[in-house]
């Protein structure tokens, strides 16, 4: 995927090179960020090629068609990335429940007897 940026900045007026600590005031900065079909110029590729505003409009839907198969070509994959971390997930879960049910079961086997063996010891149980 080839991706190029382009930035342009304009100043509405001149600032002077004296004293800019003195000068310094607070901007805001809006990007406006269009990409794929968004960012295509057509009235360019009209121009270049000599089209219609029918083949304009046609190349334009063409291209806007091609985006939405791509995105859903896009999604289908990251919804097969995504069921294959929720199953890996799910089964890690599982034998953690599994382990930590058996860790429970044996200490209560072992507390069960340690008590046992201590009343045995202390003459309250036969």
């Amino acid at each position: 995927m080839c991706n190029i940026f382009d930035l342009a900045a304009n100043c509405a007026r001149p600032t002077d090179l004296v004293d800019l600590d003195q000068q310094r005031t607070e901007r805001e900065v809006y990007l406006v960020m269009k990409h794929g079909v968004e960012a295509k110029s057509y009235d360019d590729i009209a121009k270049a090629e000599k089209l219609k505003p029918l083949e304009v409009e046609l190349r334009r839907l063409e291209d806007l068609s091609d985006s939405i198969v791509n995105d859903f070509a896009y999604m289908r994959q990251r919804e097969e990335e995504m069921r294959g971390t929720n199953e890996s997930t799910n089964i890690r879960v599982l034998y953690l429940s599994i382990f930590s049910m058996l860790v429970l079961l044996a200490l209560a086997l072992w507390q069960v007897l340690y008590l046992r063996r201590y009343f045995k010891a202390k003459k309250l149980i036969d």
